[in-house]
């Protein structure tokens, strides 16, 4: 199912499509949204027309790479995340053209700190891409859970991400 492309910012139609994702501590959902959105534009798409970046929002682990039981998870489903953990920066509203939170409380504090509406406007949340039948409109941090949070937010993030590659696509082909 594609999303309808009203909901994406503007994209350049000459340049690579760049997206970073975001959630508090980048070390489990961020990344591996990362993760996933790359190996299905690498196994999809055109990966030269594709950024696709991570960071956090709180600045406890830069440097880091992400939660070993994040990385234990995605490598079962054949996903490698190396990603270093960074902050997100005000630079990012001006080198990426859509940035994904993960929640509400990271897309109040994107939204906090965008520059400008022209900003703002780039923020369009992870849950906006589910089809998923679930009860979340968010994608819960699995940080404090066992290993069926890590595979709920694996799961959450293959549906969205794919989508979101698949509403891109079809911004381009149209």
């Amino acid at each position: 199912m594609i999303i309808p492309s009203f909901i994406l910012p503007p994209l350049p139609s000459d340049g690579p499509v760049k997206v970073l994702f975001v959630c508090l501590g980048n070390i489990c959902r961020s990344p591996a949204a990362e993760g996933v959105m790359k190996e299905i534009v690498d196994s999809q798409g055109n990966p030269a027309r594709w950024v696709i970046d991570s960071a956090g929002t709180g600045n406890y682990h830069i440097g880091d790479l992400p939660d070993p039981r994040m990385r234990a998870h995605a490598r079962r489903r054949g996903l490698n995340l190396t990603h270093r953990c960074r902050q997100v920066c005000l630079s990012d509203f001006d080198d990426f053209d859509i940035i994904v939170p993960m929640d509400a409380s990271n897309e109040r504090n994107l939204r906090a700190l965008a520059p400008s509406p022209q900003a703002e406007a780039k923020i369009v949340p992870m849950a906006r891409f589910f089809t998923l039948a679930t009860r979340y409109d968010h994608v819960p941090d699995p940080y404090y859970e066992g290993a069926e949070g890590f595979e709920l937010v694996l799961d959450l993030l293959q549906d969205g991400c794919q989508n979101l590659f698949d509403t891109v696509e079809q911004t381009f082909t149209h």
